[in-house]
């Protein structure tokens, strides 16, 4: 049987400084774009039934830049609605609220269309996701790649090991990484985290790459 394989997008403005991000559409720096481009190594071994991608920009774009496709869009995989904290990074919350935990307290209210999410609610999604992804898993053996963000790729992770959504404090996730969920002995596992290329390789191949040009 095949794995699921997570996705997280390039690195954007918002991510490298630490602000929340959920709905604001922004786009992959130039080092983002780098970061996708290196995953497409990581991925060339893989047999690849389907890949499932947020609806945001920078997780399309991470997807193409490496090398994924057809590339299907699902509205759940959003990352979580920040609400009233978008664009603020948890120091800034923390000043206010000392004790503010997003994985037990959620968010709060912000504009029309962005009441935020409980932590129940993102999870929520990610099981609609998951009961997609595991079935599409079964009957190819291909795995299922899904491109999309680290708080919600934490959770769905979190679920899939039958955990409750807070657990997904404990699985930090980089931009730009590849991770996979497998099977053993019929457990749940987690049989890869925050995999990336070390930068002495993408040099290298970067080089390799102009000399044979």
């Amino acid at each position: 049987m095949g794995e699921l394989i997570l996705v997280r997008h390039g690195e954007t403005a918002w991510s490298l400084s630490g602000q929340h991000t959920s709905y604001t559409d922004l786009p992959m720096t130039e080092n983002g774009e780098r970061q996708a481009r290196s995953l497409a190594p990581l991925l060339r071994e893989r047999r690849v039934g389907l890949t499932f991608i947020s609806p945001m920009t920078r997780a399309r774009v991470t997807a193409e830049l490496a090398g994924l496709g057809p590339l299907r869009v699902r509205a759940d995989m959003h990352e979580w609605d920040y609400g009233g904290y978008e664009g603020i990074s948890t120091e800034e919350i923390r000043r206010g609220r000392p004790d503010w935990d997003l994985w037990t307290d959620g968010t709060v209210p912000g504009p029309a269309g962005h009441p935020g999410e409980s932590p129940a609610q993102v999870a929520e999604r990610a099981d609609r996701v998951l009961a997609e992804a595991l079935e599409a898993l079964h009957p190819a053996g291909d795995d299922v790649v899904l491109v999309a963000h680290a708080h919600f790729l934490r959770v769905l992770t979190a679920r899939y090991l039958g955990l409750s959504p807070a657990a997904g404090s404990l699985f930090q996730l980089a931009t730009g990484t590849l991770s996979s969920l497998g099977r053993e002995r019929d457990r749940p596992v987690i049989t890869a985290w925050n995999l990336m290329l070390p930068e002495s390789v993408l040099s290298a191949t970067s080089a390799g790459n102009k000399d044979a040009a």
